[in-house]
C-alpha cells in the first residue's frame, strides 16, 4: 500500500478539499494556479499569470525538496491558443534541457473565471 503524504507550503490555504502538492511512491503530483498568498488571482494578463503559477510551483518543489530539474511532465492549460507563445517565454525561463514532458491544452474555462492559466506537474521526488 502506498502512503499519500501532503506537501506543506505556504500557498494559499483552500477551503476545497485538495493538497497544493502529494507525494507517493517516489513521485510528486502538484497542479498550481497563479494566486497570490492571499488567493486572489494575479492581474496584469498571462504573462503575469504564468510567472505566479511557475512561482508557485517553485516554491511547492522547494518545500518538496525538489527542483525543476526533477520535473518529470508538464501538463499546461491555457484559454487561449494564443497564450502559448507568452507561456513558452515564461516557462523557459524556469526549465533548462533536457526538459519534462510537456502537453498543451487549450480549454473553455478553469475553475476561476478570471485564470488564464493552470498547471499539472509531476516530479521525482525522494519522499
Amino acid at each position: 500500500m502506498n502512503k499519500k503524504t501532503p506537501v506543506k507550503t505556504d500557498l494559499f490555504a483552500s477551503k476545497a478539499p485538495l493538497e497544493w502538492a502529494i507525494v507517493s511512491n517516489n513521485t510528486l503530483y502538484t497542479a498550481q494556479i497563479p494566486i497570490n498568498k492571499e488567493g486572489a488571482v494575479v492581474v496584469g494578463g498571462i504573462e503575469a499569470q504564468t510567472r505566479q503559477t511557475m512561482d508557485n510551483l517553485v516554491h511547492t518543489l522547494k518545500c518538496a525538496g525538489v527542483t525543476c530539474n526533477e520535473v518529470l511532465q508538464v501538463m499546461i492549460y491555457v484559454t487561449d491558443r494564443s497564450y502559448l507563445a507568452t507561456v513558452n517565454k515564461v516557462y523557459a525561463e524556469y526549465f533548462e534541457a533536457p526538459f519534462p514532458n510537456r502537453a498543451a491544452i487549450v480549454v473553455a474555462g478553469l475553475a476561476r473565471e478570471e485564470m488564464l492559466v493552470e498547471l499539472v506537474v509531476y516530479a521525482q521526488a525522494s519522499k
